[in-house]
């Protein structure tokens, strides 16, 4: 016969371990996606996925954290289990979908494509894609991009660009966790996987707009601590908001990188961005801006990668290129500009404030305009008329220009603010060349952005 004393232990000892194995459960389930129903009490944000090896699904449980840890609500479910039907009752949409084999969808998105045939209005959506492939395949993204397509012919509006990711390439997916704080999430959430920095130095900072009724742009300058690496105009940096050696440091604060399009060329020597500073509503410095803008002392290491952003790479030297933007955006349109062969046709047209104060890089731009680089400047300086204009009122003011352009094989490159500019800009694209067309130079790669 038993003890009873060892009997007693281990009846507690199998209570504990069911205690803990609920636990477990418990925990596991409130961090993995939750089936898609209808909620009658408020409007998710629907996240939808489809996977063929796993890894969208995962992407999407790390997405599903990061929102509900800022207080979104979100539900979560496969392509495979979604009637189009389904995305009229929500708002908010983010998707995040695989290419298998040569553009193929993934087998559990079979039913989806049989039943989103049919029109279905998704007027009042608004949605971000994340566009899943390998590069080595003729056909990269290619379902992201005809799911795209889908959502966009029948009336849903993109909060961002389609953001491709070649073979789980973390740069990519960091720039899509940036991203969704349109959609709710903590600018300042921790990266989900750090970039490798390298040691650069601050070398200078010069104010542009001192005077101007906007926040302070500033010119900053990097310099390397070891050899230069080689970028494309349309990169992005990656740098580390705080102290060089924070940064390479095990233990050291786990502070979010900021994005900057690089306003530079390899053949400069150093690193180029163009800041505002940036202020919360208490009046606190913006973590990215202020560091780079105020707390950090010229000379001061600076931990910074340069990520390829192929999505904004230049054309062909012989295409002409229309570049549009707002203040900051200069940024990538002048990295362009510098990289562009001098017998090149650009045109730009860029907006900000009040020209006595905020004609970014002014003697630059003359030179062009002077030297034939830039073939036509149109400026637009919203609070020195009563017309307010801004960027895509000048576009409209130009439309049989722009039209022609267009026709004699232009590219059109958009950088600068995702509120209000891109948005406009893209209304005016759409009046002047028609939505259709202008979706069509987006898939030839002859309508980009870098828009923030």
């Amino acid at each position: 016969m038993a003890d009873p004393l060892r009997i007693g232990l281990a009846i507690v000892a199998t209570s504990c371990w069911l205690a803990l194995c609920v636990a477990a459960f418990r925990a596991h389930y409130a961090r993995r996606p939750r089936p898609f129903t209808l909620s009658t009490d408020s409007m998710p944000l629907l996240l939808v996925h489809a996977s063929q090896t796993g890894f969208a699904e995962q992407v999407a449980q790390r997405t599903a954290v990061t929102l509900g840890d800022a207080g979104i609500m979100v539900q979560t479910v496969s392509l495979g289990e979604l009637d189009p039907t389904m995305l009229t009752s929500v708002d908010r949409a983010l998707f995040i979908v695989s290419t298998t084999g040569e553009g193929d969808a993934p087998d559990n998105a079979a039913s989806f494509l049989a039943t989103a045939a049919r029109p279905t209005s998704l007027a009042g959506l608004r949605y971000a894609l994340l566009a899943l492939g390998d590069r080595r395949y003729r056909h990269y993204c290619a379902f992201g991009h005809r799911l795209d397509h889908w959502l966009r012919a029948n009336g849903a509006r993109a909060e961002a660009d389609l953001i491709e990711v070649d073979n789980g390439d973390p740069g990519a997916l960091r720039h899509w966790q940036q991203g969704l704080r349109l959609f709710g999430a903590d600018s300042d959430m921790p990266d989900w996987a750090p970039p490798a920095y390298q040691r650069w130095r601050l070398a200078g900072r010069r104010l542009l707009n001192s005077g101007s009724l906007g926040g302070e742009i500033h010119h900053i300058i990097l310099e390397p601590e070891d050899r230069l690496p080689d970028w494309a105009a349309g990169d992005i940096v990656e740098l580390y908001p705080g102290p060089a050696a924070d940064a390479f440091a095990v233990d050291g604060p786990a502070l979010p990188h900021r994005e900057y399009s690089v306003a530079s060329i390899p053949a400069d020597g150093r690193i180029e961005l163009v800041v505002r500073r940036m202020r919360h509503p208490d009046g606190r410095p913006g973590l990215g801006s202020g560091w780079l803008c105020e707390h950090a002392a010229p000379g001061t290491a600076i931990a910074l990668r340069i990520r390829t952003n192929r999505a904004f790479h230049a054309p062909e030297p012989s295409r002409p290129m229309i570049l549009i933007g707002n203040g900051s955006g200069i940024a990538g349109l002048r990295a362009h500009l510098s990289a562009r062969p001098e017998a090149s046709r650009n045109w730009l047209l860029f907006g900000e404030r009040s020209a006595l104060h905020d004609r970014l890089f002014a003697d630059e731009l003359d030179r062009w305009r002077e030297s034939g680089r830039l073939a036509r400047l149109d400026l637009a300086f919203s609070r020195d008329t009563p017309d307010r204009p801004y960027v895509q009122h000048r576009l409209l003011d130009a439309a049989d220009t722009l039209r022609d352009w267009v026709e004699q094989g232009a590219a059109l490159y958009v950088c600068g603010s995702q509120e209000g500019m891109a948005a406009g800009v893209n209304a005016a694209l759409a009046t002047i060349l028609g939505a259709d067309r202008l979706e069509a130079l987006g898939e030839e790669g002859r309508y980009r952005r870098d828009v923030y």
